[in-house]
């Protein structure tokens, strides 16, 4: 039975109560011995060690050869016009000042934070570039935390939140659940599954509706990987109804660009509701079953002028 996310109040700490001192951070941590002789077998040369000062964990500070380093496998692909900005500012200033963030896996290193400036450099042509090295390999799959470089839209969470489930299936046989942190949203699974399918679904106008009925699955990830892959379909099969829909309401004459958002609102059961618990698969069936009875010829070109709000195809 899905329950009701609690919000999480952050208590106020007191100035410099917290965390680890000057003098503490600059201890030499002894775990980074092995690694650090990783790092010289791979080419790559270590600066410098430290423990960073809200948890002490290990963190390296490390030159890596450039063809050694490369994106954590199932993060979103890189913004040209994002790339060829850092490009020109790493030209002008003749400098990299930037860190990217890895962690070690089979003698290469996975950034999850830092592609775009990988690519950047790799382009220029660079030799080497330097990182922070985290010894700990599952902060790989705390990209979405992690990444501030550029914000995601929807598309690219929740295609980035998909693909991380597929490579952790490979390896893991614990329940989803166990990785909500990493996976943020549950929706962002059910809509990344949906975008693999259609890669020009306008998620967003599904999104409000999921973000309700979505929780996260106590099934073992390669069990919940095909249910997410299911529960896609169905959404897939709605916004067939609905392009259809959209489709006859052009044909009518309406050109509004906030078709779309204003038929899923119409044929959304819950849009009302104040339930915190849903059945997603009941939820669906409402839509579908709505959508199927919309009459078209009744809308009033004021109905939609009301309804309008963020177009549907901005993810």
């Amino acid at each position: 039975m899905p329950t009701k996310r609690k919000a999480v109040r952050r208590k106020k700490a007191a100035a410099s109560s917290v965390g680890l001192s000057v003098a503490e951070t600059a201890e030499a941590p002894a775990a980074a011995r092995v690694l650090a002789a990783e790092v010289t077998d791979d080419g790559g040369a270590v600066l410098g060690s430290y423990r960073e000062p809200w948890g002490g964990h290990t963190v390296m500070l490390v030159s890596l050869p450039l063809d050694r380093v490369e994106p954590t496998p199932f993060q979103r692909d890189p913004s040209e016009p994002h790339v060829k900005r850092l490009m020109t500012v790493i030209e002008a200033l003749a400098r990299f000042l930037d860190p990217i963030v890895v962690v070690r896996r089979d003698g290469r290193y996975w950034t999850p934070n830092g592609n775009h400036r990988l690519q950047a450099m790799k382009r220029l042509g660079a030799q080497a570039i330097v990182a922070l090295l985290v010894p700990e390999a599952e902060v790989a799959y705390q990209i979405l935390a992690l990444n501030t470089e550029k914000a995601h839209n929807l598309k690219e969470k929740s295609l980035e939140t998909i693909r991380m489930e597929r490579a952790l299936a490979e390896e893991s046989r614990e329940p989803e659940q166990a990785y909500a942190f990493q996976f943020d949203q549950p929706s962002f699974l059910t809509l990344g599954a949906a975008y693999e399918a259609r890669p020009r679904l306008s998620g967003a106008v599904y999104n409000a509706v999921l973000r309700r009925i979505d929780d996260f699955l106590e099934e073992p990830l390669p069990k919940a990987l095909k249910e997410r892959e299911r529960r896609a379909q169905l959404l897939l099969g709605i916004d067939d109804q609905v392009t259809t829909l959209v489709g006859a309401l052009k044909a009518r004459g309406f050109t509004s660009p906030y078709l779309r958002p204003f038929v899923v609102a119409r044929i959304n059961p819950i849009r009302f509701s104040k339930s915190t618990s849903f059945d997603f698969d009941e939820v669906m069936g409402k839509m579908e079953a709505a959508a199927g009875k919309f009459k078209v010829d009744r809308v009033k070109a004021e109905e939609v002028t009301r309804a309008a709000g963020p177009a549907g195809d901005e993810d």
